[in-house]
């Protein structure tokens, strides 16, 4: 008869690896959604927990026979998983921000539909920023960084050993100030010519008072709005890359402040 001879640390590490991995991979754009499945989730976090599990060293764990050593690494696991979830989220929020400045300008914000990934009423344009920014997102193959950054983790911060340290703080900071910066950079061609719209259309009326602006005004900055969109895509498109590649490479880093 086959016995499976399983310890009570080794069960304890397994819970500390699954609750490391389902944190990293819920924070990715593609998971973290309310369309995607529970069971789905539950069952990739698993699967992954069950191939990670065996290269993670027992020797360095901590005596877990108290209930207040084991919480303290249940803690540590899911911040660190939060905190890389914050670093993604403060990139993607910036992109639908400039979504939200653009549609604001060209009279689309009342224009709100559902987001299937938060349940949420979100401006049309942003969400078409967001959608964009995902698809760019799965086509650089993107997520395969948090797949590498998963390994190396348990190899820069093994159990026990996340720390909140203040190089870590200012890192998300940072990231919360280029957050603007994001969405300026992403928005700036629809937002300016849309203000130099609304600059001619004051001298237009200053100077043809007889003409009903507000009328001519409302569908006129949609259609110049939605044009330039579609100007700055190519340009979108290789910023979203950029962005995406830097963060990506900025991983492994961002690991070793959570591990100092």
């Amino acid at each position: 008869m086959l016995s499976l001879q399983v310890s009570y640390p080794q069960v304890q590490l397994f819970l500390l690896v699954f609750l490391r991995v389902t944190a990293i991979l819920m924070s990715l754009p593609i998971f973290s959604g309310d369309n995607v499945p529970n069971m789905f989730k539950a069952g990739l976090a698993l699967a992954v927990s069950m191939v990670m599990f065996p290269v993670v060293d027992l020797t360095i764990l901590p005596d877990m026979d108290r209930w207040i050593f084991l919480t303290l690494g249940v803690i540590s696991e899911v911040l660190m998983g939060l905190g890389i979830g914050l670093a993604i989220r403060l990139i993607m929020a910036g992109i639908q921000m400039a979504g939200q400045v653009s549609g604001f300008q060209m009279g689309l914000a009342i224009a709100n539909i559902m987001d299937p990934a938060t349940s949420m009423q979100t401006p049309i344009l942003a969400q078409a920023f967001n959608l964009m920014a995902m698809l760019i997102f799965l086509a650089i193959d993107a997520h395969h960084w948090f797949f590498r950054a998963l390994v190396e983790s348990f190899t820069l911060i093994p159990p026990f050993q996340f720390v909140m340290s203040s190089s870590f703080i200012g890192y998300l900071m940072n990231l919360a100030g280029n957050m603007f910066i994001i969405a300026l950079k992403i928005g700036a061609p629809v937002i300016v010519v849309l203000i130099l719209t609304s600059v001619s259309f004051g001298l237009m009326a200053r100077t043809v008072p007889q003409m009903n602006i507000f009328i001519v005004a409302m569908p006129l900055k949609i259609v110049v709005g939605l044009l330039f969109v579609v100007f700055s895509l190519p340009y979108l498109q290789t910023y979203l890359r950029e962005l995406f590649n830097g963060f990506g490479a900025g991983l492994v880093p961002l690991l070793r402040l959570m591990g100092s």
